[in-house]
């Protein structure tokens, strides 16, 4: 098979390295541009650093259409702005890593749908989508811990769940909360019962257990957080999410572990654990390791993943091979930190 030939607009910011670091070592990819208005001229080592040694690639402030396929690694509410003022040609298929395109009331352009990204949910759809919209990194992790319940109808009423994430999910930007004097040695709670990504979740587990929503109360999200309780906070770490969950359920663990091992069976990035897991196991790869214990009525869950990999790039990687064909796990094989 002839390289993919690949463009990405937003090359200089987390998600565009992140995607970068990937791409160079894909073996069938060839990196076309690597757009970045504030970079242009500049070697991606120079802002890279790591990649120092790795490619002599230069970011450009131009694009181009010899391209098979387009990554937008751009900020909320920016993809859909960069794509109205740069039509893309009907060819080029898209992957796009910000939220604009996440939610069934918003996914249309140029007269074709996004599909929603999540390969565990939605793999067949994905192998023959134009467009992709990748899914949020909270979202990948608390879904992945959830979908195996939605899909054998056992999600009761009431979801709880306590998810902590590293400092780059907030994005490159400094702000307030995200440099280091003030992130290290704290932990905060942000966006309580109402964070962005609640929403996508609903939706993809109401697609598996209809009814799960109730039919009235309101927008999606006042009617997702009448089932969904979600503190996210933020932690003391550079990268990867831990969510901790609990639901009322009669299953046993033994049998939760034979539902969640069937149900991940035929995917090859999530992964259970019956030991009791920490953020590095995931950290720098794409997966998703899922553990389980029973206490009296209540199925804990905890899920891991790398909010840039699994959560972001690595994933969108993912959907690239599912796209055109690919061994879904090619160029993806990536070790953990460890220590």
């Amino acid at each position: 098979m002839a390289s993919i030939k690949v463009g990405i607009v937003g090359s200089a910011g987390y998600t565009g390295g992140e995607l970068l670091r990937i791409l160079i070592y894909h073996p069938q990819v060839e990196i076309v541009f690597a757009h970045s208005a504030s970079s242009a001229g500049r070697k991606l080592s120079d802002v890279h650093t790591d990649l120092l040694g790795d490619t002599d690639l230069q970011f450009t402030d131009q694009t181009n259409s010899e391209i098979d396929v387009l990554f937008l690694c751009v900020g909320h509410g920016d993809a859909r702005k960069y794509l109205e003022a740069n039509p893309v040609a009907p060819h080029i298929r898209i992957v796009d890593l910000s939220q604009d395109f996440r939610l069934s009331a918003n996914t249309t352009y140029q007269g074709k749908s996004f599909v929603y990204g999540l390969p565990e949910l939605q793999r067949e759809a994905i192998q023959t989508a134009q467009y992709v919209a990748n899914p949020g990194c909270f979202a990948t992790g608390i879904q992945l811990a959830l979908l195996p319940l939605a899909a054998s109808g056992l999600l009761p009423e009431e979801v709880h769940i306590n998810a902590t994430t590293g400092s780059t999910g907030a994005g490159q930007k400094p702000t307030p909360t995200s440099h280091f004097s003030w992130r290290s040695n704290n932990l905060s709670v942000y966006k309580a019962f109402d964070h962005q990504h609640l929403q996508e979740i609903s939706e993809s587990l109401e697609q598996l257990q209809p009814g799960f929503l109730p039919a009235s109360g309101g927008s999606l999200l006042q009617r997702a957080q009448q089932r969904i309780n979600i503190i996210p906070q933020r932690g003391n770490f550079p990268r990867g999410i831990l969510s901790a969950i609990y639901v009322n359920s009669d299953l046993s663990e033994e049998a939760a572990y034979a539902l969640y091992t069937s149900y991940y069976a035929t995917h090859p990035f999530t992964h259970l654990s019956t030991e009791n897991v920490d953020l590095k196991q995931v950290v720098n790869t794409n997966k998703c390791i899922i553990h389980l214990e029973k206490h009296d009525g209540k199925l804990f869950i905890i899920s891991i993943v790398d909010n840039l990999l699994k959560g972001a790039s690595g994933q969108a990687v993912q959907n690239m091979n599912l796209l055109f064909g690919l061994d879904e796990t090619a160029g993806l094989r990536l070790k953990s930190v460890g220590f």
